[in-house]
């Protein structure tokens, strides 16, 4: 082979740009990072001077606005990991309104992949060449997440459309980055600003994140999720997509396609079939959605301790009838056996406001409490009824809780974002007993209680 020294020049400045990729990021994050920062402490100061409380309320608020801009900026143009931040901080009741208005814009925006980049990653991985696996292949994708890309396409000789997930190459060596900057920062916080365990939340994160990108796990986990789901129910109370076992590697994935609209675009929707979104039919089809994913999730957390732990708006869609499908299980969760009984005994407590029996709960998943008032009992049962905010006290925290935490917390936001109260303990109830139940918690009276409770809501619900 001819020596050709352009090939080999354009060789060492790719390896040299792959080297020099973290540094580059890290040095971005903590810029940005510490002009937010700085921001803020400079504010402080400045409306501290302000006697004027609706004066300092409006002050804020342009701060935030200020805030949310740099906050936006920063996790558009490094993506990757940073996406999935503003996924989890873009909700209702964590951030400040501001914050929320220009992160929750920010689901499934990654920049994609060439497809060129896309067709060679996809024929390493599964050993045939585009034409040979698909009758169609769309060139542009669906949608360009943090870790994947996906593609609309048909198999061979084949009359359903498949869904092909396929891996941003070199995204692993950044994200794993991103995060351990955003653990030294937790650090910094945990020491100066907030008295809350930031640090362990990011540990989880980056323990969760390290698993989605093996393609080969997740399509395992969609698999077990899907039997479990139809197994337990007449219907499954969502969606499933079904894995193309033989399409399956660590950076592709093969599914079936589910045809539906995003939940960020039911009031879209429902504007443009004439249906009132705060109206009777809209309030309705809210209800049924909520209701169907805190039954899968109930199940999954409670029975199985295996669970879909990332149900943020871009991984939800609604199909016809109000049926909702359950994207994405890159991140899952399979909760120790102690701590899921631990938790059904808490979701009794906050459904029957039972503030013995929260505190009980709190001991058996091993959360450390500290309580300096005269009422102990009434606010630890608030801080259970409460716990899926991040106002947590002081002490040690179970790594494993914050996924379902996270879940919680997501579904809360969801219910929020459709003007919906409900109350998962209240929904997961049933669940819970019967889960204590089977590992002989509750005795067969506590079950002949809840009988009693189903049969009074049915010939209530029937009056109705």
């Amino acid at each position: 082979m001819p020596f050709n020294p352009a090939f080999q020049f354009d060789d060492f400045r790719e390896k040299l740009c792959s080297q020099l990729r973290p540094l580059q990021r890290s040095i971005q994050f903590w810029a940005r990072t510490a002009e937010i920062y700085t921001g803020y402490k400079a504010f402080q100061v400045r409306v501290s001077f302000v006697k004027d409380a609706k004066k300092q309320e409006q002050m804020w608020e342009r701060q935030h606005e200020l805030a949310a801009d740099k906050i936006y900026n920063m996790c558009y143009e490094l993506g990757g990991f940073f996406l999935k931040v503003a996924q989890i901080v873009g909700k209702p009741d964590l951030a400040p309104a501001a914050w929320v208005r220009r992160l929750v814009t920010l689901c499934d925006q990654a920049a994609p992949t060439p497809y060129e980049v896309v067709q060679t990653v996809l024929e390493k991985e599964l050993g045939k060449s585009i034409d040979e696996l698909f009758d169609s292949f769309d060139v542009n994708p669906l949608g360009s997440a943090s870790i994947a890309q996906v593609h609309r396409a048909r198999l061979k000789g084949n009359s359903n459309d498949v869904v092909v997930k396929v891996q941003h190459p070199g995204v692993q060596e950044l994200m794993m980055t991103d995060i351990r900057n955003l653990q030294a920062f937790a650090l910094y916080m945990q020491k100066t600003d907030i008295k809350f365990d930031l640090y362990s939340v990011t540990k989880e994160m980056e323990t969760q994140i390290a698993y989605e990108f093996d393609f080969t796990r997740e399509a395992g986990a969609m698999d077990r999720i899907r039997q479990f789901l139809y197994e337990n129910n007449k219907k499954s109370p969502v969606l499933v997509p079904k894995v193309m076992k033989d399409l399956v590697s660590r950076r592709v994935l093969v599914m079936e396609y589910i045809n539906g609209i995003p939940i960020l675009k039911l009031g879209d929707e429902m504007a443009k079939r004439g249906v009132n979104p705060s109206g009777r039919i809209a309030t309705a089809a809210k209800q049924n959605i909520l209701k169907s994913l805190a039954l899968s999730y109930g199940q999954m957390i409670l029975k199985s301790g295996f669970f879909h732990a990332d149900p943020h708006p871009g991984n939800i869609l609604i199909c016809k009838d109000s049926e909702v499908a359950l994207l994405d299980y890159g991140q899952v969760k399979d909760l120790p056996e102690n701590l899921r009984l631990g938790y059904a005994n808490l979701v009794l407590a906050m459904a029957d406001n039972d503030p013995i029996r929260a505190i009980e709960s709190y001991r058996e998943l091993g959360i450390e409490t500290l309580c300096k008032c005269d009422n102990e009992q009434d606010e630890m049962l608030k801080l259970a009824q409460t716990m899926f905010d991040t106002k947590l006290p002081p002490g040690a925290f179970p790594e494993e809780l914050f996924s379902v935490l996270r879940t919680v917390h997501l579904l809360r936001g969801l219910s929020v974002g459709m003007d919906i109260n409900y109350s998962c303990a209240q929904q997961w109830r049933s669940i819970a007993e019967e889960a204590l139940y089977h590992a002989g918690r509750l005795q067969d009276n506590d079950m002949k209680k809840k009988t009693q409770r189903q049969r009074f809501f049915r010939r209530t619900f029937r009056r109705r």
